[in-house]
């Protein structure tokens, strides 16, 4: 069994397997109709496929005689389900291996901090590659300050530099990949007056400017309505604020006028009919440029690629989670990667306005281990995963106040549970990140406990109870273990 973090890898790996192994290949994804992953779980009920490759929910697929599961990629959020039932497909599958004798093998060039602590605690077997498996040299990699960018005059997406070496490659014939990771043209609009921004009606987000079809979206709920010339508030200007990969594409456009462009995100992924169409269109019509968000990051391997642009390094180092570095080190590490795989040596451009920030830097090394080491001590330091386990209780509903009334009584229970067990503690109540979505709200409280203190009893018990309660009809309660939002 193969696990890929994405939809978008799957038909190259496909294809790498059919060459060893025909038509003894199953592949189950969410993109595959009912009737095509019937016939495919059939498959490999009755043995007729010894190879499943898919994405997260493949973990679960009825393989006869399971002998080996390789995760690629380990350390990706999208083998987290965020969605009833809440499961990481890596326990799936370490359950899953255990029960029936079978090896469980993790790949990533940048491992889950968690995992890399597990092995050097002696509870992972550690293997590592200490150079790229066809000996070509890693990319040279620069990181350009975008706030000399701005005092130079350019207010841009793209610095002079990521510009010159784009024309050079434009000159020669090889092609480019931008990342970007944020889909639209615009982050929000906003009045230059008085400041009124668009904000969603059903969720406490600001609406994003898609310049295709001149509409505004919320990301969360799909609601979208038309921008005004002026200020619906004031009468005042409108500023667009924020870059996103639409609007990277037209600066593209400005600069290089006819220059072939593809962008691959959500929106043209929809519209194309899958990713593999445009990876083939990319491959075959040696398209110059190709600018996405974190689709592009990884697992993608073009001979003719020979520079990367980082259009927004510091994009996800300030989220206000513990795994921020983490996902910003990966990220940047991984598209780096996909310059200069072949005979051509690699470049890369990170653009950043914090060009000493550590994670950048380490980043930019491709230094893994002094990244791991930097950040499990910080993890020591906070006390989170892996040396703490964090149960989060999530309440969502209509009515506010019964919501605040429901995580009020989680907090006094797990106060009650956590009082029995030292080092246990509980945080909250807090809103989420994004206080409503489609019209409910949503508050959280955590308990931050040490690994297998026998807590998860006491968790589910308390919202079997409060679930049951009428004075708390209307409101949703679960659980999750080490959450991503």
């Amino acid at each position: 069994m193969l696990l890929v973090p994405e939809i978008a890898l799957t038909p190259q790996m496909l294809r790498t397997f059919a060459s060893h192994f025909g038509d003894e290949i199953a592949v189950l994804h969410s993109s595959l109709t009912a009737g095509e992953r019937c016939d495919e779980w059939r498959r490999v009920k009755n043995g007729e496929a010894r190879v499943v490759i898919g994405t997260r929910s493949a973990v679960f697929a009825p393989v006869v005689g399971l002998g080996l599961i390789i995760i690629d990629e380990e350390q990706e959020d999208t083998y987290k389900s965020e969605n009833v039932p809440r499961y990481h497909a890596r326990d799936v599958a370490k359950y899953r291996c255990a029960q029936s004798g079978a090896l469980l093998l993790l790949g990533s060039a940048t491992p889950d901090v968690e995992s890399r602590y597990y092995a050097a605690e002696g509870r992972y077997a550690y293997f590592t590659l200490p150079g790229r498996f066809n000996e070509h040299a890693l990319p040279e990699v620069e990181i350009v300050d975008m706030k000399r960018e701005l005092r130079r005059g350019n207010g841009g997406s793209v610095s002079e530099r990521l510009r010159q070496e784009l024309e050079a490659n434009l000159e020669r014939g090889e092609q480019s990949i931008l990342f970007l990771n944020r889909r639209g043209a615009n982050r929000l609009i906003t009045c230059v007056d008085c400041g009124y921004t668009y904000r969603c009606p059903n969720c406490s987000v600001s609406l994003t400017y898609h310049s295709y079809g001149r509409k505004l979206m919320c990301h969360q709920c799909g609601f979208t309505r038309s921008p005004d010339e002026r200020c619906p508030e004031c009468g005042g200007a409108l500023s667009y604020v924020g870059a996103g990969t639409q609007k990277v594409e037209e600066e593209l456009a400005g600069l290089f006028p006819g220059m072939g462009v593809l962008r691959m995100d959500t929106d043209t992924v929809a519209a194309a009919g899958g990713h593999d169409r445009l990876l083939e269109r990319f491959a075959s019509e040696r398209i110059p440029v190709m600018i996405g968000t974190q689709m592009v990051t990884k697992g993608l391997n073009f001979e003719n690629v020979t520079l990367v642009g980082v259009i927004s390094a510091d994009q996800s180092l300030y989220a206000g989670d513990y795994r921020a570095a983490e996902r910003t080190f990966s990220l940047i590490t991984q598209v780096v990667g996909r310059s200069g795989r072949f005979e051509r040596p690699g470049r890369a451009i990170i653009q950043t306005y914090t060009p000493e920030n550590q994670v950048i830097r380490q980043a930019a090394a491709q230094d893994y281990e002094s990244f791991y080491a930097s950040e499990i001590e910080l993890r020591r330091l906070q006390q989170s995963p892996p040396f703490t386990e964090l149960l989060a209780v999530t309440m969502s509903g209509l009515d506010e106040s019964q919501v605040l009334k429901c995580a009020a009584r989680v907090r006094s229970e797990l106060a009650a549970a956590a009082a029995r067990s030292p080092l246990a503690r509980v945080l909250g109540p807090a809103p989420l990140s994004i206080l409503r979505v489609n019209n409910k709200y949503r508050y959280r409280v955590t308990l931050c406990a040490p690994p297998g203190s026998g807590l998860r009893r006491e968790v589910a018990d308390t919202i079997i109870r409060l679930s049951a309660d009428r004075e708390l009809r209307g409101v949703s309660i679960y659980a999750d273990t080490n959450p991503m939002d």
